[in-house]
């Protein structure tokens, strides 16, 4: 029995018995934060999980195609094409509120919205595979920052549950069954200090009974 060290009076039994009503409501929320916390996060993993397949198979063409245009172009030509790039891309970062867990949000924009501008060469003297290469690149980078927005929110999440369960768990197995048991406690000692002051009330009756009775008969004819 853990049994807090208090006085077992009626006004800490009173006090005992609020926290533990705001104790186990405070365990259901936490419960059921948790459990919106994990559905969420396994959501996330699955899709964590799909969108890295995506990008794995989509760099591993993308540089199938580079070695081919590698291939035919020579270091010079290819270093000259993507020397100086024309387009340019900025990520905003915001954060988005998940069940008090604060996760990123990556707002990516790019320089200007011309498709085209991810070439920043001309066409005549380079490799077709080269411009699928840039092309796919330039696609993946999108997939990897939504994968990286995607793995930092995982991580954040499962911080949050882990602590959201010890929380859960501190509440459950030791602070309601501590309450409960010096409620049990207090509630016992409570009744066993009114029947000792039921039995000494009675006593006490008894013998001012005795006293009136022998008051009245002082020749204790009545008690023969």
């Amino acid at each position: 029995m853990a049994v807090m060290n208090i006085n077992p009076t009626r006004m800490e039994l009173n006090n005992l018995k609020k926290k533990l009503v705001t104790a186990r409501r405070g365990h259901k929320l936490l419960k059921d934060k948790c459990d919106e916390l994990m559905r969420q996060f396994m959501s996330l993993v699955k899709e964590n999980k799909d969108l890295r397949r995506t990008v794995e198979q989509k760099l591993k063409e993308a540089n199938q195609h580079m070695a081919l245009a590698g291939s035919v172009m020579s270091d010079e030509e290819l270093n000259t094409a993507l020397m100086v790039p024309m387009q340019q891309m900025t990520v905003d970062v915001k954060e988005k509120n998940v069940m008090s867990v604060k996760i990123p949000k990556f707002d990516i924009k790019y320089r200007t919205s011309d498709e085209s501008d991810i070439y920043p060469y001309g066409f005549a003297y380079t490799s077709g595979d080269l411009d699928i290469a840039v092309k796919d690149f330039s696609d993946i980078l999108r997939d990897m920052m939504k994968l990286a927005e995607i793995e930092k929110s995982c991580q954040l999440m499962a911080s949050e549950i882990e602590s959201t369960r010890r929380r859960v768990n501190a509440l459950e197995y030791t602070m309601i069954p501590q309450y409960e048991d010096t409620i049990r406690y207090i509630t016992m000692k409570l009744d066993e200090n009114e029947r000792s002051s039921t039995t000494r009330l009675m006593k006490v009756k008894d013998m001012m009974l005795s006293e009136k009775h022998n008051y009245d008969d002082p020749s204790g004819f009545m008690q023969s």
